[in-house]
């Protein structure tokens, strides 16, 4: 079982920066690659970014691609999300979520993650 709790959310203006965490818990949570998604009004869930079982692999969606850097911690357990020169666009709920025990490898697709955080609010205004 794996718990998540994202957190860093807030309302920020344009050309702003914010980092979210997510701090996982759960003995087997190294094992598994974990992943950024977010969700806007009206809008279906979207892959942001993902990042392998061991930190050396990363992919991120195009539209944020250059501004956002995912990162994790293995060692407290933590996946983060670097976000710089945030754009009304991005504003959206964002959520953490962690791939089945030892699925390493990064995935886009969220039905391929197990778990998921009740999300964090990120609101960019312009």
């Amino acid at each position: 079982q794996v718990q998540l709790v994202e957190s860093g959310g807030g309302l920020v203006q344009a050309g702003d920066s914010l980092r979210l965490s997510c701090a996982a818990s759960g003995r087997t949570v190294s094992t598994r690659a974990l992943g950024w998604f977010r969700q806007a009004p009206g809008k279906e869930r979207e892959f942001v970014a993902t990042i392998s079982s061991s930190g050396l692999s990363t992919y991120y969606a195009g539209s944020v691609k250059g501004r956002f850097t995912i990162s994790r911690d293995n060692a407290k357990n933590t996946v983060y999300l670097q976000m710089n020169n945030l754009k009304s666009e991005d504003t959206a709920v964002y959520y953490c979520a962690a791939r089945p025990l030892e699925r390493a490898q990064t995935s886009t697709r969220a039905d391929q993650y197990d778990y998921w955080g009740q999300g964090t609010q990120v609101t960019v205004s312009s």
